[in-house]
């Protein structure tokens, strides 16, 4: 019989729910210890999902001999110090999109990797959507090959509120967190590193402190080009939608969902065992502990995408 795998997950907020939610369809894995920021809001979540150990204090999460392997939903600031302190504990350890918000802080966490062996994976979802796996294998079959992705990545959040529509306890950022989902998956997608980058931002919030719009353009060493909007001023439809333009054909990814340029749906129900990206990135993370092996989407993988932001933040700054 495979030995259960015990999962701590810290932050209770409206990510940390999607991960336990996939995590239901798992076999072989439970969530022993739940990390929350205030006490009574993660203990009723606690409660809902069965999660016997509660804390406000990720260390005692990790003090906990029965737990193997630790679950980052927190603030983006703070993943990169936790990934360190997780894997420093001897726990596997699967961060939330950015790995961190600066290319130092990454690359600190992928030298801790190394020198602890242990399975250390950033939550890059997008190359885990049966939408985009699709597009990747045909890529992968020579059947595609990626001329130009044209992406946009908009939401209306003018205030600092979660995707439950609850106050944070952080400020977002159209960078270092959802720009890092296309940086990383133009790169991944057309089987080519980057190596050109531009970025002009609008008007930083009075408030907020961060730019509200940002352009980026990116060239592939293989010539496939990307052009990136995003925007937190947008007033719906709100969320990242991707157009791939190939020399065999258009498609549209929403998500889970795929079309072709026609507006035509196309079936992914069979890409792979389930139709959530979440469920998906991390049954490949438990999978990769199990087999001890590194991860699609591990840290060192994903550390070239932070490389681009690290130039664009740069570029932006100048």
């Amino acid at each position: 019989m495979v030995k259960t795998i015990k999962v701590a997950l810290a932050g209770a907020g409206a990510f940390g729910i999607k991960h336990l939610d996939g995590i239901r369809n798992i076999d072989g894995i439970e969530v022993v210890s739940l990390v929350g920021r205030r006490l009574e809001p993660t203990r009723e979540v606690a409660a809902k999902y069965g999660i016997a150990h509660v804390t406000t204090e990720l260390a005692d999460s990790l003090a906990r001999p029965e737990v193997d392997a630790v679950i980052l939903c927190t603030p983006t600031q703070m993943h990169a110090a936790q990934a360190i302190a997780c894997m420093k504990a001897g726990k596997h350890v699967q961060v939330e999109i950015p790995l961190a918000d600066s290319l130092a802080d990454a690359q600190g966490v992928l030298d801790m990797q190394r020198r602890s062996g242990l399975v250390a994976m950033c939550g890059h979802t997008r190359r885990f959507n049966p939408s985009h796996q699709w597009v990747h294998k045909k890529v992968k079959a020579g059947e595609f090959h990626i001329q130009q992705m044209d992406v946009q990545t908009y939401f209306f959040r003018r205030t600092n509120m979660n995707a439950l529509g609850q106050p944070r306890s952080w400020t977002d950022h159209l960078l270092w967190h959802h720009a890092a989902h296309t940086v990383d998956l133009f790169a991944y997608q057309a089987g080519a590193p980057i190596v050109k980058a531009n970025a002009i931002q609008g008007p930083v919030h009075p408030a907020l402190g961060i730019a509200m719009d940002m352009s980026i353009q990116l060239k592939a060493a293989n010539g496939a080009i990307c052009t990136l909007s995003l925007s937190f001023n947008n007033d719906g439809p709100l969320g990242t939608f991707f157009r791939y333009i190939g020399d065999t054909g258009t498609y549209i990814a929403r998500y889970d969902d795929l079309f072709n340029g026609k507006e035509e749906k196309i079936d992914v129900s069979k890409v792979d065992v389930s139709m959530n990206g979440i469920e998906l990135q991390d049954r490949e993370f438990f999978a990769a502990i199990r087999e001890g092996r590194e991860p699609n989407a591990s840290v060192a993988q994903v550390l070239p995408c932070y490389q681009v932001l690290h130039e664009l933040e740069r570029q932006l700054a100048g």
